[in-house]
C-alpha cells in the first residue's frame, strides 16, 4: 500500500497522525542531515504498521510516498 506522508523534522516529539486512509503527518526529532530523518521515519512506520516500509519518492522533500509492504489497498 502506498501512503502520502508529510514529515516535520527537528520536532520536539515523535508523533504519527492519521489524516485519511492513505495520508499521514509525522513529526520526528531527527534532523534532515545525511538521511537520518528518512531512516528514522522508516523505523517508526515499521513499528506503527508492524510491516516493512520503504520510502519510494521524496527522499529530499517533506512530502514523501512510502510503500508499506504487505498491506493491501
Amino acid at each position: 500500500m502506498k501512503l502520502k506522508i508529510k514529515v516535520h523534522t527537528n520536532s520536539s516529539t515523535d508523533k504519527i497522525e492519521k489524516i485519511s486512509d492513505k495520508s499521514y503527518e509525522i513529526w520526528t526529532k531527527e534532523k534532515p542531515i545525511d538521511g537520518k530523518a528518512n531512516k528514522h521515519l522508516e523505523k517508526e512506520l515499521k513499528k506503527y504498521f508492524k510491516k516493512e516500509c520503504k520510502i519510494i519518492h521524496g527522499l529530499k522533500s517533506n512530502y514523501k510516498i512510502v510503500d508499506v509492504l504487505g498491506l493491501i489497498d
